[in-house]
């Protein structure tokens, strides 16, 4: 083994290579696992929180289509009543 033989390890980066491999083999698995799902349990439980939190109340939705012009005044004070009784 002469002076040649140490110029391929670790000097030259030949390293490298197989460790960005083995991260970005890791960060796939890692994608795919999220991608399909199989997320922890803590951010499975503020998801259904966000959901719930998103959900518009009846009168929410006809007071944007009020605002809108989607609806007259007067289909929208019989739906308000509607809703409220």
């Amino acid at each position: 083994m002469g002076p040649e033989h140490t110029m391929w390890w670790p000097w030259s980066g030949m390293w490298i290579f197989p460790m960005i491999m083995c991260v970005v083999f890791i960060g796939v698995i890692i994608l795919f696992a999220w991608r399909w799902g199989c997320r922890p349990q803590c951010f499975g439980s503020t998801q259904h929180h966000h959901k719930a939190m998103d959900s518009e109340s009846a009168l929410d939705i006809l007071n944007k289509r009020y605002a809108k012009a989607e609806i007259t005044k007067e289909e929208y004070e019989h739906m308000k009543h509607d809703i409220l009784s």
